[in-house]
């Protein structure tokens, strides 16, 4: 027995932060067997100990554990013995019962924190597998009586739980939400809408609910742009109001997780005639973003007309030189034959070839050497018209989608910098190669792969955007060749906006202000 003591004095120190140390300690305290003596250590003060023990015992013909050992310490101080409590909790779904009343009570909760909620909410979507915990999700987010906290914490852990099903009963706690006049819990209810996948049968109830808040102009514009997005298979109808609403959200000026998702709701929704003329006149002034989220809406109306139309205002788009022509040619199939023939002559001119790629980089180069400024660069990075901060980090700012830029200008030459910027699919950064998903019913989409799990791949498509395809739907999956980033932001930007965008990265090693 004083083999087992001397085993937990090892943990002093260094402890479970040496993880080598760590697993020979655990490995002992099974191999000896000595239950009562490592039961002791599982209240210790030492957290190393502790954790050693729980893990431990966890591996123990014999040991007792006991769901009551180990979920209070889901709500501990320490953070490493949370991850330990967490780890052995998922091991044990017949604690689901325990872990239920522990979230319940902690739901109920009154004064918890920031760090405490993202917690709790991170635990439940861990937990989200188990049908009790689905159901306690399903009750509170229904709870009219629950607290917004609790309610808004249970539609988080909805969301992030990444199911292959959705519980019918989220969707019921979704839509009676969005009828709350507390406008936080409606936008939240509408964020965990537009995560959760559609469901499969009965979604009128929860499209009336979306298209309701997307159409009340007393909510605000994002979440009235993610109700819309979020409406299971798109808007049947489009009135003129919500219309111009849209075309409007879809100017360069606007913010760009605005931007996208009104592109996604235009791109997914049945729209008239009229409307589609005046979708084609509004293409002259959508960004290269949100251009191929918006052509969709034309496939409903394959006319010479249309296509001779869709193609004119194209051609007449700063945005459209990134149009990747896999994106375009499938759109134009529909189309009559003079239509085809002409948005591939169109196609063709935009296919620069290296030579004249490389010759257009050197002038761009003689063109903006010298002659930006890092303070307006900043502006450029961080604006809604160059979209960088929505996908790239600068310090402890922007998104995830492309590769962190805080130290870019220590490991980049000007020219590897201006190259990235106008022509983004002549390299890529390791991590943040682009992969092609053909599905089996025929859907392509491009993107970085975020999770690659057993049940499912998650995509990064965009700024905000995200797809998860499960893996029994994938018929393929293939490096790509073309940049999430799209190509031609150098015809978005003014030359002397270009050269103060490329001093900012040159300079900046500190972060975005």
């Amino acid at each position: 027995k004083v083999s087992v003591p001397a085993l937990f004095d090892a943990m002093n120190g260094t402890g479970m932060r040496d993880s080598s140390l760590a697993n020979s300690v655990i490995y002992a305290l099974i191999e000896i067997g000595d239950v009562a003596e490592v039961r002791r250590h599982a209240t210790s003060d030492n957290v190393f100990a502790r954790q050693a023990a729980l893990v431990a015992l966890d591996q123990m013909d014999g040991s007792g554990l006991k769901a009551e050992d180990v979920t209070p310490l889901l709500a501990s101080s320490s953070a490493s013995l949370k991850q330990t409590a967490s780890w052995i909790a998922g091991r044990h779904p017949e604690w689901a019962g325990a872990l239920a009343g522990f979230f319940r009570e902690r739901l109920a909760a009154n004064g918890l924190s920031e760090a405490d909620q993202a917690d709790l909410q991170d635990q439940l979507a861990r937990f989200a597998k188990d049908s009790t915990i689905q159901e306690l999700l399903a009750l509170t987010a229904r709870d009219s009586t629950a607290s917004v906290v609790a309610r808004r914490t249970a539609f988080r852990a909805m969301g992030r739980a990444g199911l292959k099903e959705t519980p019918a009963g989220w969707y019921d706690g979704v839509t009676s939400a969005m009828a709350s006049e507390k406008a936080e819990l409606v936008g939240q209810a509408v964020a965990t809408a537009r995560q959760l996948p559609a469901p499969k049968h009965g979604a009128q109830e929860l499209a009336g609910a979306l298209q309701r808040v997307g159409s009340d102009a007393k909510f605000a514009t994002e979440v009235r742009l993610d109700a819309l997005a979020a409406v299971p298979g798109g808007m049947s109808e489009v009135n003129s109001t919500l219309l111009e609403f849209l075309l409007a959200n879809l100017a360069s000026s606007q913010a760009v997780a605005n931007r996208n998702s009104a592109a996604t709701v235009v791109g997914k929704a049945k729209l008239t005639e009229r409307q589609l003329i005046s979708l084609a006149d509004a293409l002259k002034g959508i960004g290269p973003l949100e251009i191929p989220k918006v052509l969709p809406a034309f496939d409903q109306s394959p006319s010479e007309a249309n296509g001779l139309r869709l193609l004119t205002a194209l051609k007449e788009s700063k945005g459209a030189p990134s149009l990747r022509p896999e994106v375009l040619r499938p759109r134009l199939t529909n189309f009559p034959a003079i239509v085809q023939q002409q948005g591939e002559e169109w196609l063709a001119s935009l296919n620069q070839d290296a030579a004249k790629q490389k010759a257009h980089l050197e002038n761009l180069l003689t063109e903006v050497h010298g002659k930006g400024d890092v303070r307006r660069g900043q502006a450029i990075f961080n604006s809604a018209k160059a979209a960088c901060l929505s996908c790239h980090a600068i310090g402890y700012q922007g998104g995830k989608v492309g590769p962190d830029l805080t130290r870019i200008s220590e490991v980049r030459s000007e020219r590897d910098l201006l190259e990235a910027i106008v022509y983004p699919s002549a390299s890529f950064v390791r991590s943040f190669e682009p992969v092609l998903v053909v599905t089996k019913s025929g859907d392509v989409q491009s993107g970085v792969i975020r999770r690659d799990a057993p049940e499912e791949v998650l995509l990064a498509t965009g700024p905000n955007a995200e797809v998860r395809i499960a893996r029994s739907d994938i018929a393929e999956m293939r490096p790509g060749a073309v940049s999430v980033m799209p190509q031609g932001l150098d015809e978005q930007l003014s030359r002397q906006e270009l050269a103060d965008l490329l001093a900012f990265l040159k300079n900046t090693k500190w972060g975005a202000q």
